[in-house]
């Protein structure tokens, strides 16, 4: 009798621990669907996406990303003098006293460009992530994009109607970048490069903009499962398929991830990882439009996420992404740049189209993750607290299912 009762007591305890270590297999590492930015120059290029997993997926798995985010940033030009004693001369100015009268490029040398971005970004994103064995993954992605006006019911939180509400009433003052003196949910979006090559978006303009490729190595030797830490290295391929900005971008990345776990099965992970990207690496027409200047992204990207479990072994994920990208002009211009725009009729940020292309950018992310065996749902909001406007505010949704072998 007493053998029986040791035996099943032992029964009961393997399961129970069967049962926790199944509930916990479903987590790999910190959750989060495709969060990048909806960025006006960022949606015709690849950008690397950082990767929080401690492991291959241990089946395929396939996942639908869909984000909106509102982009807006009024006319602006700008006139970049070529002569060099100009350009020492400006740089004594701060740049909003700054005088240059362009006659021609005979007299006074210069480039020009202007931007004007006013609409709601969505995009279409698809992936596919295939584990090779225990050690590589590989991950395929198209991306895709729908320009819009942003009205409701489709852009709920987005639309220029919402935001304005929030700065008129809660945070920011009334109408503070002159979307209200510009028209609320209008579509204007054109931008002309230094060279004289001109993109123009229209209301429900859609395309396919490119396809990604990436692998991900998981190296035993910086594995450490009794402390609890894992890394990943990344290679990746993008081959940017818009009439714009037909090229080939590669770039590397790396991430690290502590696990922390509680008694009580919860866990908390924290995540942080750097990649850098080669943009053009190889041009498909002799003269693209130019997306910046500075050839190279780099990107920095932590995540601090809590997890607690449910008796049936599903889960809830509560997560904070901080996400800083490299600026996409050289900074060395904003020394004698020249700006112009409609600084008399609007609050402020008349600039920031032009200005905002030679800072850092960055967001948080906030991302609620509901997973189970055979689902896992995000939603997420993301808000620039440095009044890029690129996009001012954005949602999303991720949904992944894994493919049975």
């Amino acid at each position: 009798m007493l053998k029986k009762s040791i035996w099943y007591f032992i029964c009961c305890c393997h399961t129970i621990l069967l049962a926790q270590t199944d509930s916990l297999s479903i987590k790999n590492g910190i959750d989060k669907p495709n969060i990048l930015a909806t960025h006006h120059f960022g949606i015709f290029s690849s950008r690397i996406e950082q990767n929080f997993k401690i492991s291959p997926p241990n089946t395929s798995t396939f996942s639908f990303n869909y984000s909106s985010g509102n982009n807006f940033h009024p006319f602006v030009e700008a006139y970049f003098p070529k002569n060099p004693e100009v350009r020492k001369q400006l740089s004594q100015v701060i740049w909003y006293n700054r005088s240059f009268n362009f006659v021609d490029q005979e007299t006074t040398p210069a480039d020009y460009m202007n931007i004007v971005i006013d609409a709601v970004i969505k995009e279409f994103r698809v992936n596919y992530n295939l584990p090779i064995n225990k050690h590589h993954e590989l991950g395929i992605s198209l991306r895709s994009y729908l320009i819009t006006k942003g009205k409701y019911p489709f852009s709920f939180f987005t639309n220029d109607e919402f935001i304005e509400w929030f700065h008129s009433n809660i945070w920011g003052g009334k109408d503070p970048y002159g979307r209200r003196y510009y028209g609320l949910n209008q579509i204007n979006f054109e931008y002309t490069d230094r060279n004289g090559n001109t993109l123009k978006l229209n209301q429900n303009d859609f395309f396919i903009s490119g396809l990604e490729l990436s692998h991900y190595y998981y190296p035993s030797l910086l594995r450490s499962p009794t402390k609890q830490l894992y890394f990943n290295l990344g290679s990746h391929l993008g081959i940017n398929t818009s009439q714009y900005n037909p090229s080939l971008d590669i770039g590397i990345s790396v991430s690290g991830i502590k696990k922390i776990r509680f008694k009580n099965s919860n866990e908390f992970n924290i995540g942080i990882g750097t990649s850098v990207l080669r943009k053009n690496l190889i041009n498909f027409k002799d003269e693209p439009i130019e997306l910046g200047n500075n050839p190279f992204l780099a990107t920095i990207e932590s995540d601090l996420e809590f997890t607690t479990y449910t008796k049936k072994k599903n889960y809830h994920a509560f997560s904070v992404n901080y996400h800083i990208q490299s600026r996409y002009n050289k900074l060395k211009e904003t020394d004698y740049y020249k700006l112009l725009g409609k600084w008399q009729e609007i609050n402020g940020g008349w600039q920031h189209g032009v200005e905002k292309l030679y800072r850092a950018l960055s967001d948080w992310t906030f991302i609620y993750t509901y997973g189970r065996p055979k689902l896992k749902l995000s939603l997420y909001f993301k808000e620039d607290l440095l009044v890029n406007n690129a996009p001012d505010f954005q949602t999303g949704i991720g949904l992944q299912v894994p493919i049975s072998k």
